[in-house]
């Protein structure tokens, strides 16, 4: 790249495969085409990522979805003005369990078919008896507090009966290094994204047990989290950077770039695993253990159904499961400061020269659609859904408080 780039952007990302389209858009050209010099930084643990971007050594970064929101709500060390005005995907995220665990599991009547009903169920007994004979808690990761995988995990063990702050324990470990926890016995699950379940099924310590894609289909996972202060001093840098990434998500999304896609993030820069550990969450096709293979459709989104739009009703969910889970007191001002970090504002003005497909709303009723559904939109057509969440509960966006006040801790 020559010195002659219009902007200088310098981005954090963590090793997962959900920072593809963030890596390709430096490593394919798209930043580049776009005037963007795009300097990518590669990080070990999601705390370092937060406090990198609250400190200003990243202008934006490979983020969990909740997470601005965290740092905009002052719930974090180093609270900073976070704003999210693009989406890195849908989906992405499983949760495995040690041999043993699932042992236990098929023991009580669980099936290595990813139902989160029928595996939550087993779950359950298998919790309720090592309680009643005075064994220790099972101890399950999650990557960090503000994280998709927290509230997705609790929301699934919730709802099959199981209290995720009496019956299990939930301690936080960096994505990177959940397969090693899990075959050194330190944790018995987690729930973190690709390609660290694959991972442990390839080494044969762990089995994959339901996925996010069917406790919430297509449903919020990565974002860019931008700097507030940043994005107001640099408003060209920024729309050029979500035009590249716009086009980035949609080379990823194509078939035809997956043996490409995972070749490049097989590099030790970015992910240092084989392509093979990859393949699963391009294609939705899953090993969970055992020689048992799964196909799961919309596993992960780069690009399709709207995957890069910062629906203002994401945010507002991740605000419900802060509340529900003790993280923060539901106020007016709270959930105003939820609503608007993310920004669809920016992603209309930044893409709509491109004449893409645009929601024709900020927020949706999430959990409403069936099946996929065309709806209306500013530009292309554009589809989407199914959305629902496992256990039927729908989440009207303007019916917060009755949301909230309906929600069991289990």
């Amino acid at each position: 790249m020559s010195m002659t780039a219009a902007h200088q952007i310098t981005a954090g990302f963590m090793p997962l495969f959900d920072s593809a389209v963030l890596v390709v858009a430096g490593e394919m050209g798209f930043a580049a085409r776009e005037g963007i010099e795009l300097k990518l930084q590669r990080e070990t643990s999601w705390a370092n990522i937060r406090d990198r971007i609250a400190i200003g050594h990243f202008d934006v970064a490979h983020m969990l979805g909740p997470m601005p929101l965290a740092c905009s709500l002052g719930l974090t060390p180093l609270a900073s003005d976070t704003i999210v005005p693009f989406s890195l995907g849908l989906g992405g995220n499983c949760i495995t369990v040690s041999n043993a665990v699932w042992g236990g599991m098929t023991a009580r009547g669980a099936v290595p078919d990813l139902d989160p009903v029928r595996a939550g169920a087993a779950l359950g007994a298998l919790v309720r008896e090592r309680s009643a004979a005075g064994r220790e808690p099972l101890r399950f990761a999650v990557v960090h507090p503000h994280s998709g995988h927290n509230y997705e995990l609790r929301y699934w063990l919730a709802a099959c009966g199981i209290d995720p702050d009496r019956d299990i324990e939930i301690v936080i470990v960096p994505p990177p290094f959940m397969a090693d926890a899990l075959s050194a016995g330190r944790i018995d699950g987690y729930c973190v994204g690709e390609p660290w379940n694959s991972a442990s099924v390839a080494a044969g310590t762990g089995r994959i047990v339901t996925v996010k894609a069917l406790l919430w289909r297509n449903s919020p996972e990565k974002v860019l989290g931008v700097r507030k202060a940043w994005a107001e001093e640099n408003p060209d840098a920024l729309a050029a950077l979500l035009r590249a990434l716009h086009n980035s998500a949609r080379w990823c999304q194509d078939p035809a770039n997956r043996s490409e896609l995972a070749a490049l993030m097989a590099r030790p820069a970015f992910l240092g695993q084989p392509e093979a550990i990859q393949m699963p969450a391009l294609t939705g096709r899953l090993q969970l253990g055992g020689g048992v293979e799964r196909s799961v459709g919309d596993f992960f989104l780069p690009f399709d159904k709207a995957a890069n739009f910062p629906w203002k009703s994401h945010a507002l969910w991740f605000y419900t499961q802060m509340v529900r889970w003790g993280q923060l007191p539901h106020t007016s001002q709270n959930l105003a400061i939820a609503r608007d970090c993310y920004r669809p504002d920016l992603y209309r003005s930044a893409l709509k020269p491109l004449g893409v497909a645009l929601p024709g709303a900020n927020a949706k009723v999430e959990g409403a659609l069936k099946v996929a559904t065309p709806v209306g939109s500013a530009g292309a057509s554009l589809v989407l859904g199914p959305d629902g969440f496992f256990d039927g509960q729908i989440f009207d966006p303007d019916r917060i408080d009755a949301y909230i006040a309906g929600q069991k801790r289990a």
